[in-house]
């Protein structure tokens, strides 16, 4: 690997978890740090957790710092233990890899689930390549409904800052 990679580790919870937050955050922060601990090529940055019943990426502020972060050079690296994390439904997560490809900054994603694995650095089969296709045909169709979903992004980071 002959770049650095800057990681966002993120995780999404469902709202019961908020009466357990602490643990879910101590937990979650161990794993991360864990993971990335001995690795020369990625340092992590921060970790992400939205605990919250929101399905759409523009309406979890952890998520909203995270993608701040990218933009702002700050993250390079995604990381998620399941892709379901990063997103509930096909459509977020065309959308949000559409976002993510869109940087002016080449962002990463990579997740840690077995069975939908995905690793844009590996890039085993071309995968990045594939994501991207795939959400550049999709956000083609759904061209409307992107463009409305990154303006709510957008005006979601803007208040973030403003905080």
């Amino acid at each position: 690997m002959n770049r650095k990679y800057k990681v966002g580790g993120y995780v999404k919870l469902a709202k019961l978890w908020e009466r357990s937050k602490d643990a879910a955050v101590a937990y979650h922060s161990s794993y991360y740090a864990e993971k990335f601990r001995d690795d020369a090529d990625k340092r992590l940055v921060g970790v992400y957790i939205d605990i919250t019943g929101n399905k759409e990426i523009y309406k979890r502020p952890e998520m909203v710092h995270l993608l701040q972060d990218c933009k702002k050079g700050k993250v390079n690296l995604i990381f998620s233990q399941t892709r379901a994390y990063l997103a509930a439904n096909t459509c977020d997560f065309c959308f949000l890899l559409q976002y993510l490809f869109d940087m002016q900054i080449r962002v990463d994603v990579v997740t840690d689930d077995d069975d939908q694995r995905i690793d844009t650095i590996l890039d085993v089969d071309n995968q990045r390549q594939s994501l991207k296709e795939l959400a550049e045909k999709y956000t083609s169709i759904r061209r409307k409904d992107y463009l409305e979903w990154r303006i709510r992004l957008e005006d979601e980071m803007t208040k973030a800052e403003e905080k």
